[in-house]
């Protein structure tokens, strides 16, 4: 087997934390449009400010988790910045120009009168930092930039969400400008927006997208089996996922936006590899899309004899079922099975797991599945193993999904 093969089944760049952006711009020293410990406060303000002073990081959470940051208080939103060096908050509130926050142990407040839409950022006058625990928020020329929710797209999120199986993440959704009739969950979601796919440039104006961020233990929970790779067992923990997917973050996004009728998955490497899982799983897909996936999962580092089940041998033994599936590779041949396993994966030219692919698109045609109707297969030749390359052709499969009722 191809010793180099553990760079490419990486795919996707290790997990991050979340991160503050900073860029520079105009501050001040005065400022309009909100207040800090002056104003008269109201009893929910009292509330979040007591259970903030008890408890910052739980109130935090649990306010994210309720209604999200900027909190609605009477006289407007409430502001929290857990850094207190950023104790000004400026944004279209203030033509931003920053007003002061008051501080109270470890963190900074102020009341500020947003508009639906209304831009933020958190600021010490030099430093311009988005607010790490706005749901709602976008990006401009220098980064993320902190909103109040309104008509136009944007994008949502949801911390630490988990079961009881697999780690805590954060949930990342792009809500479309239209209402949503198709929604798209993906993995690897801290890479999908913003930077790497810029997915929300991407994206059909009705289609919802949930990025699922992944997390150290990404290798195990994007597949369905072991294989020995550098030596190591590694893998296996797919069906966990597949489960913490369905029963909790499709109940996350019911609960806060109504889940959209047309219900798809998508993923590239090993994310590709987790989303024909999850779809041979459960019926309750009408798409699985899959760039660079690593189809031949399974049969990489295991002894002859000791292979476990590669995606293209269960699609194989499947048959024809109703999810459409795309597939695709960048890389090319030539391909061979050198070592009599069945999995053409044995050419050290090969690359960007092309040949494994083609594999299973031939495998997927003689179970019944017909190209342009409910198979869809793509070879961008030479492409390269990485976010940028599947960025510049995920409007095929963003397309494909769009178009299915």
């Amino acid at each position: 087997m191809r010793a180099f093969i553990f760079i490419a089944l990486l795919g996707c760049s290790a997990p991050v934390q979340e991160a503050a952006v900073t860029t520079s711009g105009g501050g001040g020293t005065g400022g309009t449009g909100g207040t800090g410990g002056s104003q008269p406060q109201s009893s929910k303000l009292d509330a979040l400010l007591t259970a903030l002073r008890e408890d910052r990081d739980r109130a935090l959470l649990d306010q994210s988790r309720a209604e999200g940051w900027p909190a609605p208080v009477e006289g407007g939103h409430l502001v929290v910045s857990s850094d207190v060096t950023l104790d000004r908050v400026a944004g279209d509130h203030d033509a931003w120009s920053g007003v002061a926050m008051e501080h109270a142990d470890d963190f900074a407040w102020a009341v500020i009168e947003l508009s639906a839409g209304g831009h933020y950022k958190l600021t010490d006058g030099t430093r311009f930092e988005a607010d790490p625990w706005s749901r709602s928020y976008t990006y401009d020329e220098y980064g993320e930039m902190s909103m109040l929710a309104g008509e136009p797209a944007h994008l949502e999120r949801h911390f630490q969400v988990q079961d009881e199986t697999v780690e805590a993440r954060t949930l990342r959704i792009w809500i479309p400008g239209e209402t949503p009739s198709h929604v798209l969950y993906v993995h690897d979601g801290q890479n999908l927006f913003g930077g790497g796919w810029r997915l929300e440039e991407s994206a059909p104006p009705a289609m919802m997208l949930v990025g699922i961020d992944n997390t150290p233990a990404r290798m195990d929970e994007y597949t369905h089996v072991q294989d020995r790779i550098q030596g190591e067992l590694i893998g296996g923990s797919a069906d966990a996922y597949a489960d913490y997917l369905e029963n909790h973050v499709r109940a996350l996004v019911a609960e806060h936006y109504g889940e959209p009728a047309v219900v798809g998955v998508m993923g590239s490497s090993l994310g590709g590899l987790v989303s024909f899982h999850i779809a041979d799983r459960s019926d309750g897909y009408a798409f699985a899309a899959s760039l660079s996936g690593t189809m031949g999962w399974g049969s990489i580092g295991l002894d002859n004899g000791a292979q476990n089940e590669t995606m293209i041998e269960r699609y194989a033994a499947a048959g024809h079922r109703n999810t459409k599936l795309y597939l695709d590779s960048g890389g090319g041949g030539p391909c061979a099975d050198s070592d009599g396993d069945g999995i053409d994966d044995d050419e050290p030219g090969a690359s960007d797991n092309y040949c494994e692919n083609v594999q299973l698109a031939d495998v997927l045609r003689s179970a019944g599945y017909v190209d342009a109707r409910d198979l869809w297969h793509w070879h961008e030749p030479g492409a390269s193993h990485d976010e940028a390359a599947w960025a510049a052709r995920v409007w095929r499969p963003l397309g494909i999904f769009a178009d299915l009722r």
